[in-house]
């Protein structure tokens, strides 16, 4: 008897009645009922059929193998019996299950192809990870799933937006007003800590205090361009959620009349996306995610459009898979560097953890004083603002 069935044993025996009975089904359910699972425990109605779906997608594993059973599971190779298998997950499971399982479904049972059914699109759970999907399949999605899959690529944009943008515009409407510091403030726009380490010298010990003979304080922002910024986003397939929120972050930092935003995509070849700004679904259908990578040359084009190198951050957006000229690539971010712009590098700009990254061209910009480092959305503002007030930047603890 294996340990598993060992421990649903020692439930039956030692828990009784309802609480018993609980733990024995969320076994059964786990367990997928094969016949060594050794819980006794029939399902039935609701359960029954979360059971279904659940072996649908998982009940094709390796045990039932190894015990010289054959396990039948899967969605099928149609469209509507996948459409009705989302249906019933979205009935029985939690949103966050949901989008969890959907992505199994896609990777374990190769269901990419059925997203160009419009059925099928509109029975899934929109989130970040499907946009990317869908994005992956753009060149291939025929005229009849276009609509559908716009439809649904902007209501995960739309959402994202209510919850990003309020906060960055925010954020970075505070971190250019101080950055324009002036040296004859009003009151309320004394930055007293500048103001004190700048007048040190003047410290009256008899009266345990500073005389501010100059004051610094913050400037106001203008509707005048203050800052510069490009986005240079990595399109290569595993990038897909990056390339998601930085259109996304790209369209609310256009919107702000005080930043001149630049987007550019690239893979082995460089795509300009700024005209398309206004509208991130339109810079999401631009974008072409899979192929190889040239960061260098992407890089260079960016690098010929700084006008102002002072008021110019750059955010480079990559898992640092170069495939192009390592070398002329590291010289390209010293020499912008060198010459007054904040260079930030992203390995990913999504919530999906820790990366695959290549750790050679991290800890070479890391040399070149441009660490590498993941970043979440809700972190991205405080990025953006200590890169436009030229303060170090609030580096994860879990950096490259």
């Amino acid at each position: 008897m294996g340990d598993v069935e060992r421990d649903v044993e020692d439930v039956a025996g030692d828990a009784g009645g309802a609480a018993g009975d609980e733990r024995l089904r969320r076994w059964r359910l786990v367990l997928g009922g094969d016949g060594a699972d050794g819980t006794g425990c029939a399902l039935g109605g609701r359960d029954a059929a979360m059971d279904g779906a659940l072996a649908s997608l998982y009940g094709g594993g390796r045990a039932g193998q190894e015990r010289g059973q054959r396990r039948t599971a899967g969605l099928g190779a149609s469209a509507p019996s996948v459409a009705r298998w989302l249906g019933d997950i979205r009935t029985y499971f939690p949103s966050s299950v949901v989008q969890v399982m959907q992505r199994d479904a896609i990777d374990r049972l190769g269901l990419s192809a059925l997203l160009l059914e419009p059925e099928m699109l509109e029975a899934v759970e929109a989130d970040v990870h499907l946009v990317g999907t869908l994005l992956s399949l753009n060149k291939a999605m025929p005229e009849t799933t276009k609509d559908t899959a716009r439809a649904v690529v902007r209501k995960v944009v739309e959402d994202l937006e209510k919850r990003l943008a309020t906060r960055t515009r925010a954020t970075l409407t505070g971190a250019l007003d101080r950055s324009a510091r002036v040296s004859r403030p009003r009151h309320h726009d004394i930055d007293w800590n500048r103001t004190i380490a700048a007048n040190l010298k003047n410290y009256l010990p008899e009266y345990g205090t500073v005389v501010p003979e100059r004051l610094i304080g913050y400037g106001r922002a203008s509707q005048a361009v203050k800052k510069d910024v490009i986005l240079c986003i990595d399109q290569s397939g595993s990038m897909a959620a990056s390339v998601v929120y930085a259109s996304v972050f790209g369209a609310v930092l256009a919107s702000m009349q005080s930043i001149s935003t630049r987007l550019v995509v690239f893979d082995t070849s460089v795509v300009d996306l700024t005209d398309q700004l206004d509208d991130p679904v339109e810079v999401l259908f631009g974008t072409q995610l899979g192929g190889g990578t040239d960061i260098n040359r992407a890089l260079a084009y960016c690098q010929a459009h700084i006008a102002r190198p002072a008021d110019t951050v750059v955010v480079l957006i990559s898992d640092l898979y170069e495939g192009g000229i390592r070398d002329e690539m590291l010289k390209r971010v010293a020499a912008m560097k060198a010459s007054g712009v904040q260079f930030v590098t992203l390995l990913a700009l999504s919530d999906e953890g820790a990366p695959a990254y290549d750790h050679d061209h991290a800890a070479a910009l890391g040399a070149l004083g441009a660490p590498a480092f993941a970043c979440t959305p809700d972190l991205f503002p405080e990025v953006m603002a200590a890169a436009i007030e030229r303060r170090p930047l609030p580096i994860p603890d879990d950096r490259a």
